[in-house]
């Protein structure tokens, strides 16, 4: 039940970085998902049935909030927990060179994935621009180390956690 608790807590810090950041950030034009971090580090660190369910909840959540198609973030950021739980077997999300990288490579192709569903559900196409989404992959991916360093002090082997 205490490994739930700070689940939530979790999901509550992360909308409000989400929120901070993307408005800090769309000053510049930049299109910053730290939402996208978070799942990355819950689904590093939790165990897929706990995963996949934070990065549907994490991806909704933005679908509420959003102008876009809506579930298009649901079903990308569940999509973006399938490649996370797909690299595990091959990445050791401990280090930081993992954490930057699928990050940054997971900002990218969820942007392109929403941009897709967008134009084939909606006949309309919504991109926020090619330097707007790297600028923002690229400061995600820098802030990657700090949020997965969050997700596993707080949650650290809880009864929803993987073991290594």
């Amino acid at each position: 039940m205490w490994s739930f608790v700070k689940l939530l807590l979790l999901f509550v810090a992360a909308t409000v970085c989400h929120w901070a950041f993307a408005s800090l950030f769309s000053f510049w034009g930049l299109s910053v998902n730290i939402m996208l971090a978070f799942t990355a580090a819950f689904c590093a660190v939790l165990k897929p049935e706990f995963g996949y369910s934070a990065a549907f909840v994490c991806g909704l959540f933005l679908d509420f909030f959003g102008t876009k198609l809506f579930g298009n973030n649901a079903f990308s950021f569940t999509v973006a927990a399938c490649i996370i739980y797909a690299l595990a077997e091959r990445f050791d999300f401990d280090g930081i060179f993992p954490q930057v990288v699928s990050v940054f490579g997971l900002s990218v192709l969820v942007s392109v994935i929403n941009a897709l569903l967008v134009w084939w559900f909606a006949s309309a196409t919504m991109w926020p621009g090619f330097w707007s989404v790297l600028g923002g992959a690229v400061i995600g991916a820098l802030l990657a180390p700090a949020v997965f360093w969050l997700v596993r002090r707080t949650l650290n082997g809880g009864a929803v956690c993987r073991q290594r």
